[in-house]
Parts: structure tokens; C-alpha cells; sequence
């Protein structure tokens, strides 16, 4: 299936990758990755792999201020043992210690700040074990061969409470071929 005629969004913070069907990379099948730093490289968390493993297994006191579910979200092959928590804001104006904006709503929060210092500044919290990254050109290089839809996201995207279908719900919001592959089958064979 070729390319759809428009040209891609640039790669930039907030912007969404989602897998397409030529992605054969187990680690990103199937995925909607969330781009959070595209200075050295680029850097992002997968969106719809929840784990199992409850927030307040590993990071006790937390559970209160993140997004349901309240489960660690597998946020790619990098770095695993370690975790990164994307936060929203409540008010833009008033920033909690520790955080980081992304965006204009949301942003990286820094897990070493005692949860009752950003919990009423906060609409939510999601907590990733890991991380996706790319070296420079790497990413690009995978656009070009299409692995990789490049869409606008939202932070509705980011604390999506049920994330099994966001794939297919990102692609039907965009324009032209990419609402259309929406609703492609996972094998076109089965079709």
C-alpha cells in the first residue's frame, strides 16, 4: 500500500508515531509511541502496552495520582529497569517541582518528587518502565521507509484509559488512507 499523498507531520514533541503495518519490529507492532524530546535523536514511550504490575507495587504512594488503570505501562525496550512519568497539569500557570513541560498541558515529571508536593497540581499521572529511542536519523530513516505514521497527538491520547484500541482510534481521527487503515484487519488474510 503506498503512502498517502500528503506530506508527514516533522518529527517534534507531542507528535505520535503509530506503527503501520510493514513495522515487523516485535518490540513496536501494532504500537502508538507518544515522541517526548526530538533534540539528540528522538525519544518517546509506547501508549497501549499496560503492564500487570500495579503502581503501588513499585512506586508506593502514586497509585493516588495516576490515571486508571493504575498499572506501569511498558514504555519500550530501553532502559527497562528504569521509570519516567509523564504528568498533566492542572493549571498551565502553576508547575509542581520536578516537572518538566512537554507541552503547553503536559510534561515529564521527575519520580524523585515526594507525591505530595505535585499531587494537587495534577490532572494525572502515567508512569512508563522504559523508553523508545531512536540515534540521529535513525527515526527518520524509519519514516521514510514507513514503519511509522507521524500524527498529531493530545494528552487525551496520553491518558487514554482503555489503550487496546487507541492504535485504531488515532488513525480514524486523521485524514484520508490513514482513517481508512483504521479498519484494516491485523492479518489481511483473515479478510
Amino acid at each position: 500500500m503506498s503512502r498517502p499523498a500528503t506530506r508527514p507531520h516533522s518529527l517534534a514533541p507531542g507528535m505520535l508515531l503509530v506503527a503501520t503495518p510493514s513495522l515487523l519490529d516485535p518490540n513496536f507492532s501494532e504500537t502508538v509511541v507518544m515522541l517526548l524530546d526530538t533534540d539528540d535523536g528522538a525519544l518517546g514511550v509506547v501508549l497501549n502496552r499496560p503492564s500487570e504490575v500495579p503502581v503501588d507495587e513499585v512506586l508506593p504512594g502514586w497509585q493516588e495520582v495516576v490515571e486508571a488503570p493504575a498499572v506501569i505501562f511498558r514504555g519500550g525496550p530501553v532502559s527497562i529497569d528504569g521509570a519516567l512519568a509523564v504528568a498533566r497539569l492542572r493549571d498551565p500557570g502553576q508547575t509542581p517541582p520536578g516537572y518538566r513541560p512537554v507541552t503547553e498541558t503536559w510534561g515529564l515529571l521527575d519520580l524523585d518528587s515526594p507525591v505530595e508536593l505535585v499531587h494537587g497540581a495534577l490532572t494525572g499521572v502515567r508512569i512508563f518502565a522504559g523508553y523508545a529511542g531512536w540515534a540521529v536519523g535513525q527515526l527518520e530513516a524509519e519514516v521514510e521507509e514507513d514503519s511509522w505514521d507521524v500524527v498529531p497527538g493530545s494528552a487525551a491520547d496520553l491518558f487514554a484509559p482503555r489503550t487496546g484500541g487507541l492504535l485504531r482510534e488515532v488513525l480514524r481521527r486523521q485524514p484520508g488512507e490513514l482513517a481508512w487503515r483504521s479498519t484494516r484487519p491485523l492479518d489481511p488474510d483473515m479478510n
